[in-house]
């Protein structure tokens, strides 16, 4: 108590020192509380973010993998290992659907197919245009390489592309447009789950293109064999509000099939149906030059969509999938992932310049109250020396010097943290604002490097991909649109940086710490003065 009041004291006759150091730590707590907030704010959300994510997985072919392997490769086994290429069945992805990791299983078949009759498909571009394209695709499909991915119903091979691009959905779950709200029926119903009846819905603009409403029928083509036809009858009508980047309108200059509003969907057992009836009338051919097979079958795409029960099962799903016999030739993937952490690109770069912010103010404080202290010192060495000299031990002197200090600093602290509580959270939303706009820009500016129109700036600030069943375009670790900046995500843009109970305790920490530091080289220097030679050399 002795040393409380003498403390107290001298602080009160050194109003002016006290106050200087006083502001100092004050300054440095009002930063340690914003960069701290914001610090734990962001792992905060993130963590809160990893929990509340619908994780859903697929399967695909490791291309990156296969490419790797093959680089010390001969040329020719390499195309023969990319015609070797087999994507999973829908029986093989069953089986890895039986993880208990694995909340539902859900998938879709696709197919690309051309008008026939009066149908015509929804087409902005001229139609010159579409017309040479549609020319040219047909005369160098002949003399395309297979693609990955022909085996099993993979879209590779694809033959001539089709006007139209028909999904099928096994279950309404499967339907993430419609369970999202980015899709609604407008007139009519939806098909029932499970029929094998050849019905379907069109969405409401080739409905309005093609004068159809409900209860019309649509005939539509193998672009492979114009003969082969199928008629579907229309039972609903949908609209939808998907982005022409979403469906890769981006691609649109080489098919109306990406265009959203000639999407067709049906049931996965009928358009399953109608490829196995494809298959069966289908002639093949071999050509004499390449000695490659090719068939006149509808090409169709099989794709698998597991729903985990959370983020950190993604991993475990993986090696039970090991455990079940997958090959190192697949890889399992997560798009929603993978979006969510390109959702938190700005927080985590605001996370950072804050550590490294909090790091800087502290070092740059620490030095300071340091070299006050060395001034304070040698100041008040004749008090050191008197107070010695009367018997005071030299302990009890620099607990004194410490406890100063403390004080200070503790009285500081509490203003500092209190004018930072109230500060930091717009200021951590103003950084974090910056933070998204120079995100934003990287992303335009590396948009205009490789050509794209202005007018496409605003699709790619499209939602994160909801896992929808559709043509994976990528290789498995970011798709073509990826790579153009297409799928970007929604970036969070608010965090809630308040100042709670762990921010106080840190803070508490980096006082006491700062009390310690800089209270050492006072420890130090009055530990070695002898009080007698204090009063002797005193002039």
């Amino acid at each position: 108590m002795y040393i409380i009041k003498n403390a107290w004291k001298s602080i009160s006759r050194s109003k002016g020192r006290n106050i200087l150091i006083g502001i100092i730590v004050a300054v440095i707590a009002i930063s340690s509380c914003i960069g701290l907030s914001i610090r734990n704010a962001a792992k905060k959300a993130e963590e809160q973010g990893l929990e509340s994510l619908s994780v859903t997985a697929t399967i695909s072919f490791d291309r990156q993998s296969l490419m790797q392997n093959a680089e010390n490769k001969d040329a020719s086994d390499f195309r023969e290992q990319m015609k070797n290429i087999e994507s999973l069945s829908i029986d093989d992805m069953k089986v890895y659907a039986e993880s208990e990791y694995v909340d539902k299983f859900t998938y879709t078949i696709s197919s690309s197919v051309n008008a026939s009759g009066d149908l015509e498909p929804v087409d902005t571009n001229d139609s010159t245009d579409t017309d040479s394209t549609s020319s040219s695709s047909q005369q160098t499909d002949s003399n395309r390489p297979s693609m990955p991915g022909s085996g099993k119903g993979g879209f590779g091979g694809m033959g001539t592309q089709g006007d139209f691009t028909i999904t099928g959905y096994n279950s309404y779950d499967a339907m993430t447009d419609f369970n999202d709200g980015v899709s609604k029926i407008t007139g009519g119903a939806m098909f029932e789950e499970g029929t094998s009846e050849l019905v379907c819905i069109i969405n409401s603009e080739l409905a309005l293109y093609n004068d159809l409403s409900v209860g019309d029928t649509i005939t539509i083509a193998n672009p492979n064999a114009e003969e082969e036809t199928y008629a579907f009858k229309i039972v609903g009508i949908y609209e939808t509000t998907a982005s022409e980047t979403e469906t890769g309108g981006g691609m649109r200059g080489f098919s109306t099939s990406t265009d959203p509003a000639n999407q067709i969907y049906v049931s996965y057992e009928t358009l399953k149906a109608v490829t196995e009836k494809s298959e069966s009338v289908a002639t093949t051919s071999t050509d004499e030059t390449t000695g490659r097979e090719s068939t006149t079958a509808l090409r169709s795409q099989e794709t698998g969509l597991y729903y985990l029960k959370d983020v950190e099962t993604l991993e475990k799903f993986e090696a039970d999938c090991r455990e079940k016999g997958l090959s190192d030739s697949y890889q399992v993937t997560s798009n929603d992932v993978t979006s969510y952490e390109q959702s938190l690109v700005p927080l985590k770069n605001l996370s950072t310049f804050a550590t490294y912010f909090l790091i800087v103010v502290l070092i740059i404080g620490a030095v300071i109250l340091i070299v006050l202290n060395i001034f304070n010192i040698r100041e008040r060495k004749y008090e050191v020396g008197v107070m010695t000299a009367i018997g005071m031990k030299k302990g009890k002197v620099a607990a004194q010097f410490v406890m100063e200090l403390f004080i200070v600093t503790i009285i500081s602290m509490i203003v500092g943290t209190t004018a930072g509580a109230m500060c930091s959270s717009p200021i951590a939303d103003k950084l974090l604002e910056a933070q998204i706009s120079s995100q934003q820009t990287q992303t335009e500016q590396r948009m205009e490097n490789f050509g794209k129109p202005d007018s496409m700036n605003g699709n790619m600030q499209a939602t994160p991909p909801s896992g929808d069943d559709g043509m994976n375009m990528g290789s498995g670790k970011g798709g073509m649109f990826a790579q153009f900046g297409g799928q970007v995500a929604n970036y969070v843009s608010e965090i809630n940086a308040a100042t709670d109970l762990a921010v106080v305790m840190q803070l508490l920490g980096i006082g006491i710490l700062l009390t310690i530091l800089s209270s050492c080289i006072a420890v130090i220097f009055i530990l070695r003065y002898e009080p007698l030679k204090i009063l002797a050399n005193r002039s």
